[in-house]
């Protein structure tokens, strides 16, 4: 693409803080302005002066219009909670499916390259001046792709939104073989309907924090969802502990079942559940479009402290989970929580489970939805003025979404259902597949991709695109097979 302006060499280290009232870091100002210098020679000094490079034109780079945004831990808090939503719950599930120690293992290999992949889209999305995913997408592959990469954020928000009121509804008022919490307060009634009650909760908790156009609004709301996060990972931990002390829980399976076509089959399906695990790139741009003195630099940070937290928590709660309830965990662990322990004050410990982790999807839910609604205007209102701008347009926006959601949570039966089809399609694509495609393309093109990042690059191509392969078929042969 045509550019009124030289790259930046990747070893150039650029900082660019509002802070400063100079551009470049000393060891690089004088070999910016040589490369300047150099364009005017090429070029003359009258189509030089024309070139009118002027830093205040470019937002993403300089920070000047994040004064008063999210500090590092706000925009910690919103990244994290972008990551840690519903799919916390089949963690445990796919780790009765993989054993511990490949389970394990994935969950660290799976940050490790998401993690990559979020400090690769910094990178390409502040040197081409992108400020949303898409729009660094169409630098790389053009125009078609941003549509694609923009349907995929639609198809994995949403799905993850449906689950989030999938998961509500099978705690609040029970499924097949679970009882609800309303349930056991007041038994059987009105007031357990599950469409009713998601509905309320749409209305009255969700549809007002959603209206919010601003996404360092919810950092306040993002950190009580972190905080009931982790009390439930403590809670599970503990709750484990004391049944491996005691000696009652049973010898868990350490490597994956081989045994049956259906064990095979649930192997297949469950490898793209863990690759969604660690999905967040969608907010990432809108998140660091708002980070105070943002820079990739201080980005990074975000991304990496981010990346050990959900470590931490995916891996005691995929662990503590299959040790408490072993085969008998659910897709949606949640679910289990209906039943006694086996230890003291197990009904209290089952409620502060059950309701801490629902109030933190509601709190998840608007993060999530942000970058849904951000998506769809983009595509549906190109060129439009921003959502803050016209609240008229987000509240319509807002409204639908929530509508069509609603009327999906009413669909899907459980949550594994939805996580295998989006974890081996849009989740997948988005975390790894476009990510990779950006980095070798822009990387060559601007010559800032070393060969270690390139090697990782292709890496990362190559296990999406096996892993999707692989999702898909598993997906089609379990549908037969069930069918059958």
């Amino acid at each position: 693409m045509d550019s009124s302006y030289s790259v930046i060499s990747k070893n150039s280290n650029v900082e660019l803080q509002k802070q400063t009232s100079k551009l470049l870091p000393p060891s690089d100002e004088e070999s910016f302005v040589n490369d300047f210098d150099d364009t005017r020679s090429l070029v003359g000094d009258q189509e030089a002066d024309d070139l009118d490079f002027d830093i205040s034109n470019y937002p993403l780079v300089n920070g000047k219009s994040s004064q008063g945004g999210s500090g590092i831990h706000g925009a910690v808090f919103n990244l994290t909670t972008s990551i840690i939503g519903a799919g916390i719950m089949a963690l445990p599930a796919t780790m009765k499916v993989l054993g511990l120690v490949l389970g394990f293992v994935l969950i660290i290999l799976m940050a490790i390259l998401s993690e990559i992949s979020v400090e690769l889209l910094i990178r390409f999305s502040v040197l081409y001046e992108s400020r949303s995913y898409g729009e660094v997408v169409q630098f790389a592959m053009g125009r078609s792709a941003r549509v694609l990469s923009e349907i995929c954020i639609i198809v994995n928000n949403g799905g993850v939104l449906v689950v989030c009121l999938v998961i509500m509804g099978d705690v609040m008022s029970g499924s097949l073989h679970h009882i609800g919490v309303l349930d056991q307060w007041l038994g059987n009634g009105f007031w357990d309907h599950r469409k009713v009650l998601i509905l309320i909760v749409m209305v009255v908790f969700l549809a007002p924090l959603c209206a919010l156009n601003k996404i360092d609004s919810l950092s306040v709301t993002s950190a009580a969802s972190v905080a009931l996060a982790v009390v439930f990972v403590v809670v599970c931990f503990a709750v484990a502990a004391i049944k491996l002390v005691e000696g009652t829980i049973d010898t868990p399976r350490l490597s994956p079942d081989f045994s049956s076509k259906e064990a095979i089959l649930d192997l297949l399906v469950v490898i793209p559940i863990m690759s969604n695990a660690y999905v967040c790139h969608f907010n990432v741009q809108p998140i660091y479009n708002e980070l105070e003195g943002r820079s990739p630099h201080k980005m990074n940070r975000v991304g990496r402290i981010t990346t050990a937290i959900c470590v931490v928590v995916y891996a005691s709660t995929a662990i503590s989970g299959y040790l408490l309830f072993g085969v008998a965990t659910e897709a949606d662990i949640l679910t289990n929580f209906d039943k006694d322990l086996g230890i003291r004050f197990s009904s209290a410990v089952n409620y502060v489970v059950r309701i801490g982790y629902i109030l933190h999807l509601v709190l998840v839910f608007p993060v999530i939805h942000f970058s849904l609604r951000e998506t769809v205007n983009t595509l549906l209102f190109e060129g439009s003025p921003p959502l803050s701008e016209s609240k008229k347009r987000s509240l319509g926006l807002t409204l639908i979404l929530l509508a069509l959601i609603y009327i999906g949570s009413t669909m899907i039966p459980n949550i594994w259902t939805a996580f295998k089809f989006t974890g081996a399609t849009s989740a997948v694509s988005l975390g790894f597949t476009f990510p990779a495609l950006i980095a070798l393309r822009l990387g060559k093109q601007s010559n800032t991709l070393s060969f270690v990042e390139r090697s990782v690059s292709w890496l990362m191509l190559i296990l999406a695109v096996v892993v999707s392969i692989v999702g898909t078929v598993g997906n089609v042969y379990s549908i037969r097979s069930k069918s059958d």
